[in-house]
């Protein structure tokens, strides 16, 4: 039986963060200063923040990622990042195909995979978003989207330790609804399942839940067997709140 990834847990601010926000990131690499057996910690502040982010955590525990990226290197996109300039920055990692990405600016399972293809490229890992609807789920479908949005999404041939997975029910997130954890269970069961059949190194690819992740409900989500940690949004705010939430694989 392969050995059960490291531990991961990840924050996702969105769009929240001026520069005095970066106090919380201070906090957090103090707190983590030293710490040995824990996750391994990544914080993905908007993009304004990452050159300032990556120079106050430069060799500490926590490392910097991008939320989004665009396919190309370069070229005449206004308002888009490359994923070369999310390297340039200091970042590590770069999210694609989140909910909010997907739903708001109505990016197909395509443009996901070249936008993850585009971070591989740069040298970045990715973090890639699947999850499905409430409407979807009362229909019986959740397993047939995760499957789609993951087998679309994917890039063409990443080494399994440059690629994460986060199931996160759309209807989860953000709104303190959580699904049992026998419902995250079986996500992650069949996720795992079908990544075996599609990638040789799967075993190497780390699955996060993510979904209204609290300090109070972590341990009881993130200690399933087939749950690597978690991708959490607006508990990663706060340091006090993010680090109780780590603090679950101590």
């Amino acid at each position: 039986m392969a050995e059960k990834p490291r531990p991961l847990v990840a924050g996702n601010w969105k769009m929240n963060g001026l520069t005095a926000d970066l106090a919380e990131i201070a906090v957090i690499r103090d707190a983590l200063a030293g710490a040995l057996g824990g996750p391994d910690i990544i914080i993905c502040p908007p993009a304004t923040l990452i050159a300032a982010a990556a120079q106050l955590c430069a060799g500490s525990f926590i490392a910097i990622g991008g939320q989004d990226c665009h396919p190309e290197r370069r070229g005449a996109y206004t308002g888009d990042i490359a994923a070369e300039m999310l390297r340039d920055a200091g970042a590590s990692y770069v999210i694609v195909g989140h909910s909010e990405r997907r739903r708001d600016h109505g990016e197909s399972d395509v443009l996901v995979s070249a936008k993850a293809e585009a971070a591989l490229r740069a040298g970045l890992k990715v973090i890639l978003c699947v999850g499905e609807t409430e409407a979807e789920r009362a229909a019986g479908h959740a397993p047939d989207v995760v499957a789609r949005q993951l087998e679309g999404s994917l890039p063409s041939a990443p080494h399994g330790d440059s690629l994460v997975v986060a199931y996160e029910p759309v209807w989860a997130i953000g709104t303190g609804v959580t699904p049992t954890p026998n419902d995250v269970a079986e996500m992650h069961g069949f996720l795992r399942q079908r990544l075996a059949a599609r990638l040789p190194e799967s075993s190497d690819v780390r699955l996060l839940y993510g979904g209204s992740v609290k300090a109070d409900n972590a341990a009881e989500l993130l200690h399933l067997p087939a749950v690597d940690g978690a991708l959490i949004g607006g508990a990663s705010l706060k340091a006090a709140e993010f680090l109780a939430i780590a603090a679950t694989y101590r």
